[in-house]
């Protein structure tokens, strides 16, 4: 079960997007999620990869906190495409997030 809101993946999505002027941003942005969020954010930005599929969410999200030797910030920073990810993880999971985004924008 996800806690992340689509709300707030969708505010990383849009600053990432941003790219080097909201870089600061978006690191402070995550590093202040907390420690349920911040393995959810990994495992969808993962599905959106290909990496799992959705119905492994929970084991993304066990992979996420077992396997994190850097800040979840830094990690996924340094992911390529990580706003592309991210929106093909939630299309993935199902998860509608037409309104949120209307609302951020």
């Amino acid at each position: 079960m996800m806690d992340i809101t689509p709300a707030t993946v969708v505010q990383v999505i849009l600053l990432a997007r941003e790219g080097t002027m909201a870089e600061a941003q978006l690191q402070e942005f995550i590093a202040a999620l907390n420690d349920d969020e911040k393995p959810q954010l990994t495992a969808i930005a993962w599905i959106g990869r290909g990496a799992f599929e959705a119905e492994e969410f929970d084991e993304a999200v066990a992979t996420a906190i077992a396997e994190a030797t850097t800040p979840t910030e830094d990690y996924l920073m340094g992911m390529p495409h990580l706003a592309e990810n991210l929106e093909a993880g939630l299309e993935a999971l199902g998860v509608d997030v037409t309104g949120e985004e209307e609302d951020l924008l």
